[in-house]
């Protein structure tokens, strides 16, 4: 015969109110209060069981106080276990003492307003040396020479992967652009339009933009037969600085005249700038979209400005400005971390030829690195995000394991550092 709970605890608590009655006599005990207190006990002790049906667990003796103990040194416990493991993991990373490897470059322009460099989604690395274009496979470290100019001085000055790293983007001193496909080493088409050297282009899906030193700025549709989709200019100098936002709907223009423009991609036919920035004091090379903030934009001066600047392109401001007292000679974001990385060429003071790290949005310095005696060129990041390469005017390339994300590990190498089996090579 099964007998009812409740009927075990209407008992129990019968049982333990006598018992209470009968010992104390100093307490004048009223029955309704006594059993508001004794129900309100009852509720705070009360739990679901596996089947989800409420139960209650029922101590009538003073032992049950140990319960709390017992509670504080399983959570003493539990947190020592949380101490113990955090203590155990890396730090989210250092920065970089010296260079995973360096890559001979003979023949590497020295010349601030060239973009010789790209690290495309192939994991392949193309850069321009002199009259020759080189390809560096970095998973493999094999080198391909893609073509060799035999016209005097007509060297590659704007090298850009398409979004895919199928195509690769080559604009020439002497005012060609040309399309090769890297896998068959051939060169696919030439597009005309310029008449001087071209010294920055860039990709927005089958819109290839490209800037000169003749002041304008052509978009390509390289799916028409008559490429030419759109031609501006606004610029009254060489326009070194070209980058897409990551939406695909702006265009950031940088110019030696010290001017930044905003361009909207559906307006561009009408020549209608969306922002004209005239803060900068000097040539406006590196620009860099955010990565995790839509319509912010960094830019950076050359020699007489040596800021970098971050502006809200919606609004049409700039919400941070910092003196760096260098050159600024490339900019790429962190997209592990919110953090910006500079490249650096000619100073006022003893710290110039730097790579600087800087904490975004507060735009405070996290730290400086790099050992390079002449200025930085170029700088560009590679396709995991994790490497930054460095083109320096001594003729070298230069690999920095900067952007890792937090390790979870003892310790964790980048797929390039496991690959370099001397810090030197040569790239030819």
């Amino acid at each position: 015969m099964t007998v009812p709970l409740d009927t075990i605890f209407r008992s129990l608590m019968d049982l333990d109110r006598a018992h209470t009655l009968l010992t104390n006599k100093t307490t004048d005990f009223k029955s309704s209060k006594c059993d508001e207190v004794y129900q309100q006990k009852l509720i705070e002790s009360q739990s679901l069981n596996s089947e989800g049906k409420r139960i209650m667990v029922f101590k009538g003796s003073s032992k049950s106080s140990t319960k709390s103990i017992r509670f504080v040194d399983e959570l003493r416990q539990e947190m020592a276990t949380i101490s113990d493991n955090k203590s155990k993991q890396a730090p989210y990373r250092s920065i970089p003492k010296a260079e995973m490897i360096v890559l001979d470059a003979p023949g590497l322009l020295d010349d601030y307003y060239v973009n010789i460099m790209s690290w495309g989604k192939n994991n392949v690395l193309a850069v321009g040396l002199g009259p020759t274009l080189y390809l560096w496979n970095s998973v493999d470290q094999r080198i391909h020479k893609l073509f060799h100019v035999r016209e005097e001085d007509n060297w590659p000055t704007s090298i850009t992967w398409s979004e895919e790293a199928r195509t690769l983007a080559v604009g020439y001193t002497c005012s060609n652009l040309q399309l090769w496909d890297a896998e068959s080493s051939k060169l696919i088409r030439s597009l005309q339009g310029h008449s001087e050297r071209i010294t920055s282009t860039a990709w927005n899906g089958h819109i290839l933009t490209s800037g000169s030193r003749d002041k304008s700025i052509i978009n390509h549709d390289i799916r028409a037969r008559n490429h030419l989709a759109s031609s501006i200019k606004k610029h009254s100098d060489e326009v070194c600085g070209l980058k897409w936002s990551n939406e695909g709907d702006r265009l950031a223009s940088g110019g030696s005249e010290k001017q930044l423009y905003i361009w909207e991609a559906s307006k561009m036919s009408s020549s209608k700038f969306l922002h004209l920035f005239t803060d900068h004091c000097a040539a406006v090379k590196a620009l860099a979209w955010c990565p995790y903030q839509h319509n912010v934009l960094a830019s950076g001066g050359g020699w007489n400005d040596r800021c970098i600047r971050i502006w809200n392109t919606q609004k049409g401001i700039c919400i941070h400005s910092i003196e760096t007292k260098a050159q600024i000679s490339g900019l790429e974001w962190n997209r592990h971390h919110k953090e910006i990385l500079s490249s650096h060429g000619y100073s006022t003071g003893e710290d110039q030829n730097k790579l600087c790290l800087w904490k975004y949005p507060s735009m405070t310095k996290v730290g400086e690195f790099g050992n390079h005696e002449p200025r930085i060129i170029n700088l560009c990041q590679s396709p995991d995000g994790v490497t930054v390469v460095s083109a320096v005017a001594d003729e070298t390339l230069r690999f920095w394991d900067v952007f890792g994300p937090p390790m979870t590990g003892t310790s964790m190498a980048s797929d390039l550092q496991g690959l370099f089996s001397s810090r030197n090579s040569l790239i030819r």
